[in-house]
């Protein structure tokens, strides 16, 4: 012991600025101090761990850089994020523990006042060097941590599928998506936006299924609560769109499961199932004020517009053009209705979620994580549980490249808001998801052109300019006249007001949207 201590002393550098430097040199490469000093040992095992982090990280760099999606399912999940949260806090630990010895084995054996200053000094700014990366990092998992454990739902059962991938037995996930309204300046909660996703899972394939907020005579599966509350053949008298808010004020009573986190939502969620005759796996619900908050989260949206939108309560307007949107612009551009109407408001509402399916990059969703938990807390509540987020990450990647999105408006003139006929509803999506899946294969043209003429009655444009040949007629036309003008009685062939839809056929957003 004697001679490794004489070894240890002999080998401490002349002087306090050559200590100095060596310990600088330690926080760059650790063990470097050691190895100088004759702590060889302790010098090599930092050191080879050191390299070790090193390598590890370009590895994972390289790794996150070849699968972006991979990097962001990861991101999402509790376990990894907690997971980050020690491994920097014990790096940064050991870092700072090994910058401390560095100057303690390297400083003189008799420092005086100026060489412990100078020394503590040195110390302090490195530990701190080291210390604020970790830190924010820590910061950050645990922001994300509590935002994914307020947003997403409990686990499912242990005898339940929970492996990132779908079932080989499910061919479809079904999503609702529900954009809440509710302000100070109205009771309760008005679920204004309601539209279900059904996504292939092996194609990417989606269709969209808008159902309007003015839907009456709302019918609810028998033997529930809300079906004896409100029995045939009156009732439910208020709108689509009050479900939410009347399950709200008596969950207890009339929910379908009153333990679930938002009983409301997963009944609206059992509810649209029911009347649609589709089965719902998983609903969203975002808050429409705090939707403006995950916009801006992703650096904003950009939609073309041909033309002018108001919005606001001072008269502003969105010009036409490619336009980059704001949170608060994208907010209204899907929720504004002056000039238009609420069919017209639903299309546009499909046409956000394409244009947020193809621009919220994974690299956007990374860089900008933080941001973009911290809204999702405030605005986002669903019942996807965290094992599923992988899945439905690599699905929205799988939308994003190959899929092809249509949607299905519930709107007159095929639907008869007042006295909708459910059975011709149910005909109706399901025609639409059995239309999609018999385009797929290596073998069907599953793709319209992007140049494909707008499948709107009349030949009308995606904003409802006509075709440059008045003569064009379409399928819809009966008795010398088309179904839009049979329905309002108008002398235009089809409507004028953008992203309004008529038919009975699913419609390409790529035609749809601008």
């Amino acid at each position: 012991m004697a001679a490794g201590r004489q070894e240890e002393s002999g080998s401490r550098p002349a002087g306090t600025g050559p200590a100095l430097l060596w310990t600088l040199a330690s926080a760059v490469v650790p063990g470097i101090a050691h190895l100088r000093t004759g702590w060889r040992k302790a010098g090599w095992t930092i050191l080879g761990g050191y390299l070790t982090l090193v390598a590890a990280a370009v590895l994972g760099a390289l790794a996150a850089h070849g699968d972006l999606t991979m990097s962001a399912a990861i991101a999402v999940q509790g376990r990894w994020l907690l997971t980050a949260a020690g491994i920097s806090f014990v790096i940064a630990v050991l870092w700072m523990t090994v910058i401390i010895h560095s100057w303690v084995i390297t400083r003189p054996e008799s420092p005086g006042l100026p060489a412990r200053l100078a020394g503590g000094t040195l110390v302090l700014v490195l530990c701190l060097m080291v210390a604020t990366p970790a830190a924010a990092v820590m910061y950050g998992t645990h922001t994300a941590y509590d935002a994914i454990s307020s947003v997403f739902g409990p686990e499912p059962d242990a005898h339940d599928e929970i492996a990132n991938r779908w079932g080989d037995h499910q061919a479809r996930v079904n999503v609702l998506l529900i954009g809440s309204d509710s302000g100070g300046n109205r009771y309760g909660v008005r679920t204004d936006s309601m539209m279900v996703a059904s996504i292939d899972v092996e194609y990417g394939d989606v269709v969209l299924i808008g159902l309007p907020r003015n839907l009456e005579n709302t019918q609810f599966p028998p033997g529930t609560a809300l079906a004896e509350r409100y029995p045939p053949p009156h009732g439910y008298t208020d709108l689509l769109n009050e479900v939410y808010q009347t399950v709200a004020e008596e969950p207890q009573e009339l929910a379908f499961d009153p333990t679930a986190d938002d009983p409301a939502a997963d009944t609206l969620k059992g509810v649209i199932g029911y009347l649609l005759d589709i089965d719902l796996d998983y609903y969203a619900l975002v808050d429409m004020k705090g939707f403006e908050g995950l916009i801006d989260a992703i650096g904003g949206i950009r939609v073309h517009i041909d033309e002018p939108i108001p919005y606001g309560q001072e008269g502003a307007v969105l010009e036409p053009g490619s336009r980059l949107l704001t949170g608060n612009e994208a907010l209204w551009y899907g929720r504004s209705r002056i000039d238009s109407d609420d069919y017209a408001r639903m299309g546009r509402q499909g046409c956000l979620v394409k244009y947020v399916a193809e621009q919220a990059e994974p690299t956007k969703i990374l860089t900008s994580f933080q941001k973009l938990a911290g809204a999702a807390k405030k605005t986002l509540r669903t019942d996807i549980p965290q094992s599923r987020v992988p899945a439905f990450i690599a699905l929205a990647d799988l939308v994003k490249e190959e899929g092809d999105m249509r949607t299905l408006q519930l709107s007159p003139p095929q639907v008869n808001t007042a006295y909708p006929d459910w059975k011709e509803i149910q005909r109706l999506v399901a025609d639409a998801i059995q239309e999609q899946e018999d385009r797929q294969g290596p073998e069907a043209d599953v793709k319209e052109p992007e140049d494909a003429p707008s499948p709107t009655p009349g030949g009308a444009s995606p904003t409802g300019g006509q075709d440059a040949d008045p003569t064009h007629r379409n399928d819809n036309e009966v008795g010398g006249s088309t179904e839009w003008q049979d329905y309002t009685g108008l002398p235009e062939p089809s409507p004028t007001t953008p992203g309004r839809q008529v038919g009975d056929d699913a419609v390409s957003l790529d035609s749809l949207c601008p």
